[in-house]
Order: structure tokens, then sequence, then C-alpha cells
């Protein structure tokens, strides 16, 4: 028994210590994009841009909207209510490449069918912060692209199913626009507090097997033999 108190307390303390660390790396993190929202915002032009170059920047870009190609991306909650973030993508100025932009939030009618949603013409100088796509372990149906009602917005799936050459990232979208579109953005959670709610866990655990241990093995030899 005392083998296993001593494994159990020392994987517990282990597992505590790396989610300190976890939690430690992400408050790193946060630091990191706090300053770089500080930083001048960086110009997107048609070449190819490495995404970790530009992620959680500030950006600028100008070109036209191709709203054809516009997605709807699902159950996206504002202040209570389900509506979608709607995404089209951006002809970059001088260029034939794209980026796609997260446009804002708009309220789902009552019956599903889609909002109507107006794209403003012509050139445009979008601002915003640039994320990376989603991630396909996100995804909670195998229904994960309907037409133009998607769940997420997966960098292979847009790109083979538009076949437009597109920027690694998306541009989520602050400038103002005639488009009554909702750009309420959170600040980005990068997870430090639920690192360290998983290392109180572990270090709770160790607590008690420590306490179970000490209890039992007291009372095992406080009882006399028969």
């Amino acid at each position: 028994m005392t083998l296993l108190a001593v494994a159990g307390i020392a994987l517990t303390l282990a597992l505590g210590q790396w989610q300190m660390g976890r939690a430690q790396y992400k408050e790193g993190l946060q630091a990191r994009y706090d300053e770089q929202m500080r930083q001048p915002a960086i110009n997107i032009n048609g070449q190819l841009m490495e995404r970790d170059d530009v992620l959680l920047r500030r950006v600028e870009v100008r070109g036209e909207f191709a709203p054809k190609y516009t997605v709807f991306v699902d159950n996206r909650i504002y202040q209570h209510q389900p509506g979608f973030h709607v995404a089209t993508p951006l002809r970059i100025a001088g260029s034939q490449r794209y980026v796609l932009v997260n446009r804002g939030w708009v309220a789902g009618p009552r019956d599903r069918s889609l909002p109507v949603v107006s794209t403003p013409a012509g050139e445009q100088v979008i601002q915003g912060v640039a994320i990376a796509y989603s991630e396909r372990f996100l995804e909670l149906s195998t229904k994960v692209a309907e037409g133009n009602v998607w769940q997420n917005l997966v960098f292979e799936r847009y790109h083979q199913a538009t076949g437009l050459e597109l920027q690694p990232f998306v541009i989520q979208q602050e400038s103002a626009a005639a488009d009554d579109l909702v750009r309420a953005w959170n600040r980005p959670d990068l997870g430090r507090n639920t690192h360290l709610a998983y290392a109180f866990q572990w270090y709770a655990m160790s607590l008690a097997m420590l306490i179970y241990y000490l209890v039992t093995h007291v009372k095992r030899r406080s009882t006399p033999k028969q």
C-alpha cells in the first residue's frame, strides 16, 4: 500500500506541475498577444504570407469582396441569441490572391433560413486581427458543410470548395462597414485559467491520497493485535 500511495502521489504531483507549466506558457502567450495589439498594423498584400508571422496581429488589407463565396458559420451566439458568423473572401488589390474575412455576426431567422446580408461593393479597406482557421476536431456533427452553411472554417475544406488561392489565416474584421453585422469580438482566451483549475484538481487529489494513506496507516498501526 505504501508503494501504491507513493506512486499515486508522485503521479498526481507531476501532472499538477505539468498543468502549471502549461498555465505559465499560456500566460506568456497572452502577454505576447497584448503586446502585439499595441504594434502597428501589418499590411496584407498578394504575396503568400507565413501564418505565424501575422497570427494575432492587427492587419490591414485593401481589395474587393467576392460575395458568391460567402459562407455562414452556424451556431454562433451573441447576447444569448443564436446566429451566424459571415465569412467572405476579399480579393487583395493588385493580385489574384484572396484572404477570408470574418465580417461579423448576424442573427439567425426563426425558420432557420439564411439571413439576408449585404456586402459592400467596390474596393474596401479592411482592418482587423489575423486569426487561425478552425481545427477539424471541434466539429460535433458529420454534417459539417451543407451548401454555404458550415460548422467551422477549415482551411483545406474552404480551399477545395472554392478553388481560391488564399492567405493561410482569417481576418477578424474590426473596421466599420454598412452591412449591419455585429463586430463585438471577445478578447481571446488562451486557456490559462483552465490549466490552473486542472492543476488544482491534481494537487487536491494528491493531498487526498496522502491524507487517506496517513489515516489508514496510523489506524492500522494503532489497532492492537488480538
